[in-house]
């Protein structure tokens, strides 16, 4: 069911999510990678993300294209004003020019080495990044986690597990996928299908009374 959910989001367009999300690691983690996802899921949080999507590549631009922490902490009056005209929410783009003089501060080696000790810990320790949007930077850079998010939460109950972590965990066993790739191709199909529960449950029923 869940190769059938996969063929399903990349056929309506969103291979480019699944092959990204495949792809990142940890290991290949570069700074402006970090400030980009970091920033990335601060937007995100309590936001639609086509929303965020259609305002990031001006705000990237305001961050000087995320290329260096100290430079963005060296021109933070410059790069605060033009990402406010980009993005109006003063706490968040504050947050993101905290996280840059914490990366500035420390190094970006330092900041991977926290990450490889601590995980998803070190990450709820930023600013703006709470107990779920630390699970969502943590996949987003290369850990192996799920984010437990509402769709990923309801789909694990409705299936018997008790988290959405321990359900994804379980289909990247079996499918040989990243758990942070199952993550996003349930979420996404989630988003796509606002039915999403109902095209599970039925999915799951034709293929239990065929006998798959």
């Amino acid at each position: 069911m869940y190769l059938d959910v996969k063929r399903g989001v990349i056929e309506a367009g969103f291979a480019w999510e699944v092959e990204w999300q495949g792809t990142v690691t940890l290991n290949g983690l570069t700074e402006p990678g970090f400030l980009r996802e970091a920033a990335w899921v601060i937007l995100c949080s309590g936001m639609r993300e086509a929303v965020v999507r259609g305002r990031f590549a001006d705000l990237s631009e305001a961050f000087l294209g995320w290329r260096s922490a100290q430079e963005i902490v060296v021109e933070r009056r410059s790069c605060r004003r033009r990402a406010l005209a980009a993005f109006n929410h003063r706490s968040k783009i504050d947050a993101i020019i905290d996280i840059s003089r914490q990366v500035a501060a420390v190094t970006f080696e330092g900041i991977r080495a926290d990450l490889v000790l601590r995980g998803v810990s070190y990450l709820q320790s930023l600013p703006f990044i709470g107990p779920v949007t630390s699970f969502h930077l943590a996949k987003n850079i290369g850990l192996q986690v799920a984010k437990p998010d509402r769709h990923l939460v309801r789909i694990a109950a409705m299936f018997g597990f008790s988290s959405a972590q321990g359900m994804c965990a379980a289909i990247a066993d079996v499918v040989q996928d990243p758990i942070p790739v199952v993550d996003v191709v349930l979420w996404r199909f989630a988003a796509l299908h606002r039915e999403y529960p109902r095209l599970l449950m039925q999915s799951y029923t034709d293929l239990w009374a065929s006998g798959t």
